[in-house]
């Protein structure tokens, strides 16, 4: 068999998806209270003042299925809603919101295995119903990978990040079960003071967002911390990749502001580290492999978004970086395989 026949093969799976509810699937208090909802028509997601046009029928399930099979998916990773991080939320309205979701995600998962693993959230502010939520949906559901936002509010109305140390009981809960987890980035527009045009806070900040994220992470050593978890970073954390070098130099110039935490190449290219391939061109996607190897990357597609690798974006489709890359000779066939198969199901283990 050619490598070529072998790679056709391999069932691939998508490791960054997105799904959304019916509209009457979505509980009457969260349009009452303006927390989110679908209009009937389903032609926009809403949230307060906010609306997202729905640009492709597969946000929702049977089409979802529909779009993969057309485009040769064999298995999706469904990550949560960003919309439903639950940032500044009343507590009671997060839990509420929170429970909802994970218990859609995990009727999706329940009801076509085969075809999906979806993930569950947790709203780091309100700690004790966040580790019983993972108790939750463990248990109760066997879901395995947990999704956590970039930053989050705290009680002081701060930002924080998720990998300061106040979320490290998280963190020792999901090392005890083993479980995956997904840091996605949201809400730049809430963090930076800058006018929301141009799609700014998507195309930009968002990146900052995981860069800055990452940046924490690796400092406070958490891959080695804890080690049963294995851990994946959105649109392959570019601006992460990109900005190595200066937190090297900085670390190494000012040692006096970062004591007592590990050094940036400390976790580079570790085997519990991953990153998704949505960067969109084929040499930041070179920069990532160069950064952390091939075996600790994993395909994502972040469709149905107009962001993600859609068919009917511009010329884009399913895994077009990873077929760029190949044709360019950045990635072999085999890394293409194992991103697209093998290093998903050791992230997701």
């Amino acid at each position: 068999m050619t490598d070529k026949q072998s790679l056709k093969k391999i069932k691939r799976i998508n490791a960054h998806g997105h799904i959304l509810p019916e509209p009457y699937q979505i509980p009457s208090f969260m349009k009452e209270k303006k927390l989110f909802w679908i209009d009937e028509d389903k032609k926009f997601m809403r949230q307060g003042s906010w609306s997202r046009p729905i640009t492709d029928k597969s946000f929702f399930l049977n089409e979802k299925m529909e779009w993969m099979e057309k485009n040769n998916i064999d298995h999706a990773v469904m990550l949560n809603l960003s919309q439903i991080y639950c940032n500044g939320w009343e507590k009671q309205d997060a839990i509420d919101a929170i429970q909802w979701q994970n218990d859609f995600n995990a009727s999706v998962q329940q009801q076509h295995p085969d075809k999906f693993t979806c993930g569950f959230v947790v709203q780091p502010l309100y700690i004790e119903h966040a580790l019983k939520e993972i108790e939750r949906c463990v248990k109760q559901h066997k879901m395995k990978l947990l999704c956590l936002p970039t930053h989050f509010l705290n009680a002081q109305n701060q930002w924080v990040s998720i990998a300061d140390e106040v979320v490290f009981p998280i963190y020792e809960l999901a090392n005890k079960y083993k479980l995956a987890i997904e840091i996605h980035p949201y809400d730049g527009e809430k963090m930076v003071a800058l006018k929301d045009e141009y799609w700014r806070f998507h195309l930009v900040w968002m990146m900052a967002q995981s860069a800055d994220a990452l940046h924490i992470f690796t400092l406070k050593n958490i891959p080695n911390r804890f080690p049963n978890i294995r851990t994946c970073f959105a649109h392959g954390c570019m601006l992460g990749q990109a900005n190595f070098g200066r937190r090297v130099q900085g670390f190494e110039g000012r040692p006096d502001l970062f004591q007592d935490v590990a050094h940036p190449k400390t976790t580079l290219g570790h085997h519990n580290l991953f990153f998704d391939t949505l960067v969109h061109d084929p040499y930041t996607l070179q920069l990532l492999k160069h950064r952390v190897g091939s075996n600790q990357i994993v395909c994502g597609l972040d469709d149905p978004y107009p962001l993600g690798e859609m068919e009917n974006e511009h010329g884009s489709y399913p895994g077009k970086v990873i077929d760029d890359a190949v044709q360019l000779n950045i990635l072999s066939e085999e890394d293409a395989n194992a991103i697209w198969h093998t290093n998903v199901l050791r992230w997701l283990g």
